[in-house]
């Protein structure tokens, strides 16, 4: 029989035949650009995911990625400056600011010469090129990028970020904020990566913002591959403010030691597609993972949180909490998925997913798992859709409240008991002003 080779769309003919034209201009020793072959190889190999692959049955990649836009150049003096004036939307949190701008680290807005002891921060352009043992010993294994084409591309392409080490019993009392804006008034993509490895009974907090100026229809390709440490606590807040034409795609890989910690928030507003995908292993016996985040859309908006955790060894607890605000046609997709293997007795894992439809065309796509190989475990998971309860507004309204700042009353609720999540007081009272800011524009 013939061997049957599908079609190519466009945006994977662009992505592929982009390669060569880029891939010198690309920073990394010989074995980095290697690993860059092949990594488009790979994806080569299997194209964008489509609705035909489980994984991406709500989320048809290569449906609605019908053009591939150029790789963005290095922000010129004009392009830095717009981000400077602009001013930072986490402006009111302290912290170690790192900015990303189009695609690489600037130093003049990053605190690279303020570092605390025990932080070690280096751009990733910088260690792709000289060679750096934290990129060799665990950039890929993570986030693996051999059979899912968003970390492959990511592979690829990547063309800076950030390298982060919180060395052995570091307790950073400020968080780490990487911002990651987009300029330009051309359609562009960028891919970035954070690695951040925490050591032995280190602590830390990692906020990412991604922004984007003008309303083009940017392209976003990050990961982020954390590594927590035996006894290490971590927390991470991610925040999408690009707005209605940002075609963003993520992805979260973590490795959890012994008796670590690890929280995870993330916060979608308004794009146009976004697909979140978080992987979470077990590694070391012990540890506890919180996990959440929420999604506000309108219009024919679309936003998709992918989840797998994997409970691999015993005494692990785990926790999942998400919220879709969906109005106008807008969809929401929550694919979650707790795996406990055979040896991973003593196991605890819950999951939930929650959504409030304000409209008649809002949809919402929830596929909790659970897939038990052990018999001594708690595991339960659960998903709800509905409109907003006719009581309680009446409650509202009879007290004075107009129809609009009731539902906005209710929404706020709704959404902050993910928000909840949130350890860091500065971190979650800006995301809860994110939210209101959402709720009044709507109104």
């Amino acid at each position: 029989m013939a061997d049957v080779t599908p079609m190519r769309t466009g945006a994977e003919t662009a992505l592929v035949d982009m390669f060569p034209a880029v891939k010198a201009s690309l920073p990394g020793t010989a074995k980095v650009a290697d690993a860059r072959k092949a990594a488009l190889e790979r994806f080569q190999a299997v194209g964008l995911p489509h609705r035909r692959i489980e994984a991406w049955h709500y989320t048809d990649l290569r449906g609605l990625l019908r053009e591939a836009a150029p790789i963005a150049p290095a922000p010129d003096a004009s392009a830095i400056a717009s981000v400077q004036s602009a001013g930072d939307p986490l402006g009111d949190i302290d912290g170690i600011r790192l900015t990303l701008v189009d695609g690489h680290l600037v130093p003049t807005l990053s605190a690279l010469d303020r570092l605390p002891e025990g932080l070690e921060v280096t751009p990733l352009a910088t260690a792709l090129a000289k060679g750096h043992p934290l990129v060799d010993a665990h950039m890929g294994s993570i986030a693996r990028a051999a059979d899912d084409p968003l970390p492959a591309l990511n592979a690829a392409f990547v063309s800076d970020g950030v390298v982060l080490r919180v060395v052995e019993g570091t307790a950073l009392d400020e968080p780490i904020i990487v911002r990651n804006v987009l300029t330009g008034d051309t359609p562009a993509a960028t891919f970035t990566r954070i690695l951040l490895v925490v050591e032995e009974g280190a602590s830390v907090t990692l906020v990412e913002n991604h922004e984007a100026f003008g309303g083009v229809a940017h392209q976003g390709n990050s990961v982020v591959e954390i590594l927590v440490g035996d006894r290490s606590q971590v927390e991470h807040v991610r925040v999408n403010a690009r707005g209605g034409n940002g075609f963003d795609l993520s992805t979260l890989g973590v490795r959890l030691g012994e008796a670590a910690t690890f929280r995870s928030v993330a916060l979608a507003v308004s794009p146009a597609v976004t697909r979140h995908q978080i992987g979470v292993v077990f590694a070391g016996e012990g540890a506890s993972l919180s996990v959440g985040g929420g999604a506000l859309l309108n219009g024919s908006q679309h936003a998709d949180t992918t989840l797998l955790v994997d409970h691999a060894v015993p005494h692990g607890v785990s926790r999942e909490l998400f919220k879709h605000v969906l109005d106008g046609e807008a969809t929401g997709v929550f694919q979650g998925k707790i795996v406990v293997r055979p040896d991973a007795q003593k196991t605890d894992g819950r999951m939930m997913s929650q959504a409030v439809l304000l409209d008649d065309g809002a949809a919402m796509n929830n596929k909790p798992e659970l897939e038990i190989f052990a018999d001594d475990v708690q595991c339960a998971h659960g998903a709800t859709c509905g409109a907003l309860d006719e009581d309680l507004l009446f409650y509202l309204r009879a007290r004075g409240l107009p129809l609009p700042e009731a539902e906005a009353l209710m929404l706020q609720a709704f959404v902050g008991e993910a928000m909840e999540l949130i350890a860091h007081e500065g971190v979650r009272t800006v995301l809860e002003g994110v939210v209101e800011s959402w709720l009044r524009a709507r109104m």
